[in-house]
């Protein structure tokens, strides 16, 4: 019996920037940039290989519609990659080039489920009785108890979650959020896997896995139509197409939320309730911090 051939590498979309910097073979104009290796990519065995792209970044910062151009020609190219802002931060300049990306470690979206990783997040984070819970305990995560509350209900945008995300990132730069945006491409098939392919470390010091972090952004792609707009060091934004209309209605959202990034209240609004209230009621922007 005859052995069947393996098939085929996929090319890295990112391998065509190497001789065709602007991007044009992919239906792009892209700003000067450079690609970031793969930790690890270069072999002993064959020293003179190019290491494997992870990432490319553009060189200066970019302005309102760098993120739109961008994303419109992927669109038409059907590349494989997916466009994203990158925000540096005093003291932690190019991040992305400090060795902080470890994609190896991460494992597969596909093999976890969104409900039992955000009850498996929240039973880490709710407060614990036998530790001297108290009335402040039980106030952080009001109107919820100590059991998972399950997932939040679907809901439908009203409006195109493309279009949604491209208006939040030039509101964000506008507003000084993201006060010195990097272009930067990441090879992924979807938006809420870029921080697992990329290796981003983030929420380290809440979870390593990205997988895990990339498993509850695709189930808010799903019901919410939210979209990864932008990374930092150790923060997150997403724009949100179906954004929740009354406090009732965030309330089971801002628990996703705490079981995800719990400083966002700990840190921030210091209950569930009033982190409802403040970040999640009729509000298209969803940002996270990791300390």
């Amino acid at each position: 019996m005859t052995n069947s051939p393996n098939p085929p590498k996929m090319q890295n979309p990112l391998s065509v920037l190497a001789e065709d910097p602007q991007g044009r073979a992919l239906g792009l104009e892209l700003p000067p940039g450079a690609l970031v290796d793969r930790p690890g990519g270069r072999s002993r065995l064959r020293p003179k290989a190019r290491p494997e792209p992870l990432l490319w970044v553009s060189d200066e910062p970019v302005g309102v519609g760098a993120l739109a151009a961008c994303r419109a020609g992927l669109a038409l190219a059907g590349a494989g990659l997916q466009a994203v802002l990158f925000q540096e931060r005093r003291g932690l300049e190019s991040w992305w080039l400090r060795d902080e990306l470890s994609p190896a470690s991460m494992s597969d979206p596909d093999d976890h489920h969104v409900e039992p990783v955000l009850r498996e997040f929240w039973a880490g984070v709710v407060p614990d009785p036998e530790e001297g819970e108290g009335p402040d305990g039980a106030g952080l995560i009001a109107p919820f108890g100590r059991d998972w509350p399950g997932l939040a209900e679907h809901r439908t945008p009203k409006e195109d979650p493309e279009a949604v995300a491209l208006a939040l990132a030039d509101e964000l730069i506008r507003d000084g959020v993201l006060p010195s945006p990097r272009l930067a491409l990441v090879p992924a098939g979807r938006g809420a896997d870029v921080p697992t392919a990329m290796g981003w470390q983030g929420p380290v010091n809440h979870e390593n896995d990205m997988a895990l972090i990339s498993t509850v952004l695709r189930s808010w792609e799903d019901r919410f139509g939210a979209r990864v707009t932008a990374l930092g060091f150790d923060e997150l934004h997403l724009s949100v197409a179906a954004p929740l209309p009354t406090t009732a209605a965030a309330l089971p959202v801002a628990a996703e939320h705490f079981a995800f990034c719990p400083d966002n209240v700990w840190q921030g609004s210091g209950s569930i309730r009033a982190y409802a209230d403040e970040a999640v009621t009729g509000s298209g922007h969803w940002g996270f911090w990791w300390d």
